[in-house]
């Protein structure tokens, strides 16, 4: 078994595929090196549907009229992206760019269809993937509704470090959290500068440890 069917063979969204299936799947993606810093998908793109990330962390975002940038998600190794476009919901304005050097795999459309198609619990996987996305966009929304920047950053370092299983938050600058979050990189600044004079969390270079979950969730709960 090569690299890259070793790596398709753990992705969940493949667990119910035999042996043959898998060899059928490693023909249909190709796999690409993106350095660091490269936005590799563009509103303008078209064609290519699955994104997979081998390694690395993506960062998607979108950019308002005016200018504004605000993050959707920041992926790492063993995730997947573009499955919407299967639902019609195409990635309108949004941007895929590598935070670090990224090891892709790319699926197109058609061929993503044609599994499903002939293999309908990837179908049903997809659709398991996709409910928990809708679930993290309904949440991030409540918090931008209804809560302060100290709970909203709370509750975004508590939901990094839950996908990471780690305390450990790597790879991302005030910038990117203050984005994500939807205010100005001075904010998040003073902010988890406050956390760490409380003793919530430790900050290092683009690293954030949290030290006291149990009172960083009472923050994100406030």
């Amino acid at each position: 078994m090569d690299e890259k069917l070793g790596y398709l063979s753990d992705v969940d969204l493949f667990r119910d595929l035999s042996d043959k299936d898998m060899t059928e799947l490693d023909r249909m993606t190709t796999i690409t090196t993106v350095p660091k810093g490269r936005v590799f998908y563009q509103p303008e793109d078209v064609g290519e549907v699955l994104f997979l990330v081998k390694s690395g962390q993506v960062q998607l975002y979108r950019i308002s009229p005016e200018g504004k940038k605000l993050v959707i998600a920041t992926l790492g190794a063993g995730t997947l992206f573009g499955e919407m476009a299967l639902l019609g919901q195409q990635m309108h304005n949004a941007f895929a760019e590598a935070l670090d050097d990224c090891l892709i795999l790319v699926m197109s459309r058609a061929d993503l269809e044609r599994l499903i198609l002939n293999k309908p619990l990837v179908g049903l996987r997809m659709l398991e993937i996709t409910g928990r996305r809708l679930n993290d966009a309904e949440a991030r929304l409540e918090d931008m509704a209804f809560k302060g920047i100290p709970a909203r950053l709370a509750s975004l370092l508590l939901r990094l470090s839950a996908e990471r299983n780690s305390p450990d938050i790597t790879g991302l600058t005030h910038q990117d959290l203050a984005e994500t979050i939807g205010t100005y990189r001075e904010t998040a600044t003073q902010v988890l500068n406050d956390m760490k004079a409380q003793g919530l969390i430790e900050i290092g270079r683009k690293r954030i440890t949290i030290k006291d979950p149990e009172r960083l969730a009472e923050v994100a709960n406030s």
